[in-house]
């Protein structure tokens, strides 16, 4: 090669963007996915596709399944696969993936941590290590689920609530004065691991409750189903911060739709596949709140929902 040629092609790798250089073009970008359900993988793969990345072609996806998030997991063969990012739901996930170290970009998705305060990012617009994503951080909207059961339950003054013991205490303290403010009693029900729930539900029935509320946690999103039915045979009426609650066979649920969180990780493998840094990349919170209300279950529990309500939920299940 002449010396013109090879300035020519130098300055061509170093116009090329960051990530771009350190793939070989035969290369396919692997990203990893862990998380619990088939739906938020699938919620992925279409954020990607609208991007314009098909599997296997320029984009390879491993998904992690995991059956419940009560045990960090064990990502230790990652650093042998090389990832380009990895996508970690939940702050269990999170905090197994940074053990990796501080090279390989992390996108998560957590509804329980605050990024800054728990020393993941230095700001939110500018989080400067290897972490960035989708964090709620809104204890508060505890109170709204409170709001929510008690237009359901006008009579409602007993509350048992269902939390994670290492990662709910804001929520909890969040649903204490909630409640306190409206004359609702709460029975706090701590749940350490996924097993818990077979009797958690059982223990909250000794303080004769009137409904459920449930917190967010990282093994409560995949056991949505057995809380609701579980619910159901006690005749209580059930909320949580998650919409898929109402499906599941809850009551009602109020927050993030959790299809449409995976889907905006989508925007950030695609930045960081393209050179971006995560240390660049604000993190984002929730935009859009869905509220949805079973009325099958109503019906079995023999209440009547206030069309006041109905008229402001997104999805109303009959």
């Amino acid at each position: 090669m002449d010396r013109r040629a090879f300035i020519a092609t130098t300055i061509g790798l170093l116009a090329m963007p960051r990530g771009a250089r350190v793939q070989s073009a035969d290369r396919v970008p692997k990203v990893v996915l862990v998380t619990f359900t088939p739906a938020t993988r699938d919620a992925l793969i279409a954020g990607l596709e609208e991007l314009g990345y098909q599997e296997g072609r320029n984009v390879a996806l491993d998904w992690r399944r995991r059956s419940s998030g009560d045990a960090p997991p064990d990502l230790e063969d990652l650093v042998r696969i090389k990832p380009d990012c990895l996508v970690l739901a939940g702050p269990n996930n999170l905090a197994a993936g940074r053990k990796l170290g501080t090279t390989i970009p992390i996108i998560a998705i957590d509804l329980e941590s605050d990024p800054v305060l728990s020393g993941l990012a230095a700001s939110l617009a500018r989080p400067g290590g290897n972490v960035t994503g989708i964090f709620l951080d809104l204890p508060d909207l505890a109170g709204k689920q409170i709001q929510l059961l008690r237009e359901a339950v006008p009579t409602l003054t007993r509350l048992a609530v269902l939390f994670d013991q290492r990662w709910g205490s804001a929520q909890l303290r969040a649903a204490h004065i909630a409640a306190q403010a409206t004359g609702v009693s709460l029975d706090p029900i701590a749940v350490r691991t996924a097993p818990d729930l077979d009797h958690a539900i059982a223990r909250a029935m000794k303080s004769r409750p009137q409904a459920l509320l449930v917190l967010t946690g990282p093994f409560f999103f995949p056991n949505l189903g057995r809380i609701a039915k579980s619910a159901q045979r006690h005749h209580l009426p059930s909320a949580s911060i998650f919409p898929a609650m109402a499906e599941a066979g809850g009551l009602l649920g109020y927050g993030p739709n959790q299809g449409e969180l995976f889907r905006q990780a989508a925007k950030y493998v695609d930045r960081i596949l393209k050179g971006a840094r995560p240390a660049d990349l604000p993190i984002e919170r929730p935009s859009r709140f869905q509220l949805a209300i079973n009325l099958k279950t109503a019906k079995a529990l023999g209440l009547t929902i206030p069309p006041s309500l109905l008229q402001r939920a997104d999805q109303v299940i009959e």
